[in-house]
């Protein structure tokens, strides 16, 4: 399967709501995902704890969306725009909106880097 097809695979899973089995299904063991902000999270344990307090802090979703999706089969790499509109238990409200690169091994995600702006920076 293509790293294109398997993006689509799994932010099509995220914007039904599957946003956890999705990570399971294509998050590898040794995944590295990198924060706009620098902060690096190694493991799939790290990364599946931060996602779910994640989670656990949004109240409603309002909305969401991928704006667009480009691979690089050669290279294993895809890119993907996308936005959420979500409440979040603290009272507030945001519309966030990222680019994420992953670079794929198989059917896997072994790195991902998200760009957006950071509050306050």
């Amino acid at each position: 399967m293509s790293v294109l097809a398997l993006e689509q695979e799994l932010q099509g899973m995220m914007g039904q709501g599957q946003m956890m089995e999705a990570f399971e299904k294509f998050y590898a063991e040794n995944v590295v995902m990198v924060e706009a902000t620098g902060d690096v999270r190694e493991g799939k344990d790290l990364n599946r704890t931060f996602e779910e307090q994640w989670m656990s802090s949004i109240k409603e979703i309002h909305g969401g969306g991928v704006g667009a999706i480009t691979a690089n089969e050669e290279t294993g790499h895809t890119c993907t725009e996308s936005w959420i509109d979500a409440s979040f238990k603290d009272g507030n409200r945001m519309k966030m909106e990222e680019v994420s690169v992953k670079k794929w091994e198989g059917d896997q995600v072994v790195h991902e880097r998200f760009y957006y702006n950071v509050p306050g920076q």
